[in-house]
């Protein structure tokens, strides 16, 4: 079970989903150890069939980020969608799935096929964790279109084997970015191509496919540019004429406005909605939905002269990633899994396939639409668009190497007003991520242990209940607590980090106001209210470890370690555990460790160890490393 990804926050309302077929549930994967490397899940079975029960199950939270293209390695962009995505998804894991379902896990490594172990006596904390409300998290990688095998030739590559390679990067990058997915689904797996050719079918026994001639600037984009260039990739479009098949998208365009007039709540934030609601009034065009010149495809089924479409194939990948590999591949097996997806978390810069194409295409096969889109928005580095031909990318594997996952994860989350564009540089990385984990998180926890072994043997003298017995700042925190649980349920997930560390920022005041350092040298009365007060503020540390594990998992958990907790005790946490009166008399802590290293830059590093830096010289930042619990 992955470390922090077990709350009991309900989903928002306006992304609650409507009725569902739910036939199999397989809760998600989850790692054994800090770093999250090895991964666990646990089969669960719940049908009409196998047991009485299984009616009342609760609906699955299916939650997706986009299928990244894989004509290149994954960019900061990609990055940010899925630690976003990994952020709500273990928010949302909570509601209880019934004991009957459990009856074995799997250990997941690298390999295709998971190896069965036995459900054992160690696994005790994990079933707790396990009955709760189901999360499927899906992710994964476009494999398919002309670009994909002009990238490929491009490196000597056939394009299955670039596909290999360039797939493998993006599982590699999200182990190291703490992020713990359900399902990784390429669309290159065959289970992927029998529901394509399910799904085709389908929307051509709906009368909604025709051939065409297709004449026209080949681009994904609409709006071009000077010169025909694309607005995104920044190259020209090529002219192109060819017989293919197309989608009747025009035949729904009243439907698309139904559907946005009855549920304003399908495109999130609202502006986003205004731009959605713009292009259906504009009017809809219907688009061709095959290739005749590109042989890296899906074939069409009834014309294998032909390739489906990358974005007709792709989107379908949302579906045929709740199968399991190995079970018999189709649409409809696809679909009782857990369908509609609860949230697709996109770039707005593929706002209108998700929102405008995707719908229809649903609508006119018979299938639900998801119950909401949000469309985030872009990156940019010291105020400018990234861009290799600027020589300013920002490389998401090159920060989690300097600087960890947890300062990544928290600056992107905490520093971007999630549904907007936001800004990176290295500098404001750096004073926020200090200022916020290692200052106001880290050292609060690190002189309260030190001041507890000093005076208290490393003891508590006291349950936290008792110490906050007539103390209006467990009120305060508890007043956070709930403030903190509404942003993460309306993904407002900058203003969650805030109030997490709003919370921080009340337990150093608290601190540095009663100062307990002074009461336990009075002795007496003085000195059991200090007692008292290391109490309250490890409590307030231990909600601080639930609060932000969504957010910052691997810190969180040595946080927790720290109080005196195992780990699969963390990681049987829900968010109803951030309730006062955790911690008991008599737990003792472990030994206090800055739980997370301030960030140097060289010079100051050299500065330190007296040694002066040149004059002028370019200063690099770097992280001391995060110091084990």
């Amino acid at each position: 079970m992955a470390a922090g990804r077990a709350f009991l926050g309900a989903p928002c309302s306006s992304l609650a989903a409507g009725a569902r077929r739910l036939a199999y549930i397989s809760p998600p994967s989850r790692a054994l150890t800090p770093a999250l490397r090895r991964r666990v899940s646990v089969r669960c079975v719940a049908s009409a069939s196998s047991s009485p029960d299984a009616a009342s199950s609760p609906e699955p939270y299916v939650l997706t980020t986009p299928l990244y293209y894989v004509n290149a390695p994954p960019h900061m962009g990609s990055a940010y969608t899925t630690i976003a995505a990994d952020a709500i998804a273990r928010f949302q894991a909570s509601l209880s799935l019934p004991m009957h379902s459990l009856y074995y896990r799997s250990v997941r490594g690298q390999t295709s096929k998971p190896a069965r172990i036995l459900l054992s006596e160690r696994c005790d904390a994990v079933i707790n964790r396990l009955l709760e409300k189901k999360v499927i998290f899906i992710t994964g990688t476009d494999e398919h279109g002309e670009k994909i095998a002009t990238s490929a030739e491009a490196c000597g590559r056939n394009p299955k084997e670039h596909c290999d390679t360039i797939s493998n990067s993006y599982k590699t990058l999200w182990a190291d970015l703490d992020i713990e997915y359900d399902k990784f689904i390429r669309t290159t797996d065959l289970k992927h191509e029998a529901v394509v050719n399910d799904f085709y079918s389908r929307v051509l026994g709906s009368d909604d496919i025709y051939r065409a001639d297709y004449e026209g600037l080949y681009c994904d984009e609409k709006e071009l540019a000077e010169n025909n260039c694309c607005p995104v990739h920044l190259k020209p479009c090529v002219p192109r004429k060819e017989d293919n098949y197309f989608f009747a998208l025009s035949k729904y365009q009243h439907k698309l406005e139904e559907l946005l007039t009855r549920n304003p709540d399908f495109v999130r934030p609202s502006h986003r909605l205004n731009e959605v609601q713009g292009w259906i009034k504009s009017g809809l065009r219907d688009f061709s939905i095959s290739r005749a010149s590109v042989e890296w495809g899906i074939p069409v089924p009834n014309d294998t002269k032909q390739t489906i479409y990358v974005w007709f194939d792709a989107l379908l990948g949302y579906i045929s990633a709740l199968l399991d590999d190995g079970e018999q591949a189709g649409l409809q097996q696809a679909i009782g899994r857990g369908w509609p997806a609860s949230l697709h978390l996109i770039g707005k810069d593929i706002l209108r396939f998700h929102a405008v194409y995707w719908p229809a295409m649903l609508m006119s096969a018979g299938l639900s639409v998801p119950d909401a889109v949000f469309g985030h928005g872009f990156l940019t580095k010291d105020g400018m668009k990234m861009g290799k031909s600027l020589g300013n990318t920002l490389e998401p594997k090159d920060l989690v190497e300097r600087f960890g996952a947890d300062a990544v994860r928290y600056f992107f989350l905490r520093e971007v007003e999630f549904g907007n564009d936001g800004d990176y540089s290295e500098e404001r990385f750096i004073n926020i991520v200090n200022a916020h984990l290692a200052n106001t998180i880290g050292n609060l926890l690190n002189r309260t242990l030190g001041l507890l072994k000093k005076n208290c043997k490393s003891t508590l003298a006291f349950d936290s209940i008792a110490a906050a017995d007539g103390v209006s700042f467990r009120d305060n925190v508890e007043n956070l607590v709930d403030k903190a649980k509404y942003h993460y349920e309306n993904l407002l997930l900058s203003s969650a980090c805030e109030t997490v560390l709003e919370i921080g920022n009340l337990g150093n005041l608290y601190v540095d106001e009663q100062a307990p350092w002074s009461c336990f040298k009075q002795g007496g009365d003085s000195a059991e209210k200090a007692a008292k007060d290391l109490v309250i503020i490890l409590e307030t540390m231990r909600i601080i470890a639930i609060a932000l594990s969504p957010v910052a998992p691997s810190l969180s958990l040595r946080i927790y370690t720290q109080l005196g907790f195992t780990e699969d005790q963390f990681r049987g946490l829900r968010w109803e555990d951030t309730k006062w009166g955790g911690l008991k008399a008599g737990q003792v802590m472990t030994e206090p460790k800055p739980v997370f290293a301030r960030i140097e830059n060289e010079t100051e590093a050299e500065a330190q160890a007296g040694s002066k830096a040149s004059k002028g010289g370019k200063k690099k930042a770097r992280s001391k490393g995060l110091v084990e619990a």
